[in-house]
Order: structure tokens, then C-alpha cells, then sequence
């Protein structure tokens, strides 16, 4: 997996995060001062692993990290057409 798919889903992840933040702020307070947050896909092995060394880095440093499980998110596409001229 390239650096820029790591990020690109890294930030589709992200979006899922904040939306769930959004909709229930209390957890917003149970994130420690100055907490890494961690993302880690159900369902995409090999983004799992790269966030996991993530993880497993800022452990090392004792640096606090939130971690979250979540599944990645899908494409939500109502309707597609093809209108010829």
C-alpha cells in the first residue's frame, strides 16, 4: 500500500470518526490531553497494520493514544445516470 492510500483512507476513516463525534460529543471528553488518535479499520487488514505501528510508536514514546475501531466506510450512492445528448 502506497503513502497516499494510506492517507486517503486514513481520512475517509476520519470523516467516519467526526461524524460519530458530532452526533455524541461526550466522547470528544474522554480523549486525554494530548492523545493521538487512532483509526483502526474492521475490515482492512492492511490499513489495520500500518495504524497499528502507528500505535505501537507512540506507546514506545509514552505518548497517550485514543484508539478507535470502526469499519470502513462505504460509498453511499443513490442514483447514477447516463443521459445521451
Amino acid at each position: 500500500m502506497t503513502k497516499d492510500e494510506i492517507v486517503k483512507k486514513n481520512l475517509d476513516l476520519h470523516t467516519e470518526w467526526m461524524k460519530y463525534a458530532f452526533e455524541n460529543p461526550d466522547v470528544i471528553d474522554r480523549i486525554p490531553k494530548g492523545a493521538v488518535l487512532v483509526l483502526l479499520p474492521e475490515d482492512d487488514k492492511d490499513l489495520y497494520d500500518e495504524n497499528i505501528k502507528v500505535l505501537n510508536e507512540n506507546r514506545k514514546k509514552g505518548n497517550p493514544v485514543f484508539v478507535v475501531t470502526l469499519k470502513t466506510p462505504k460509498p453511499q450512492i443513490t442514483k447514477i445516470e447516463v443521459i445521451a445528448a
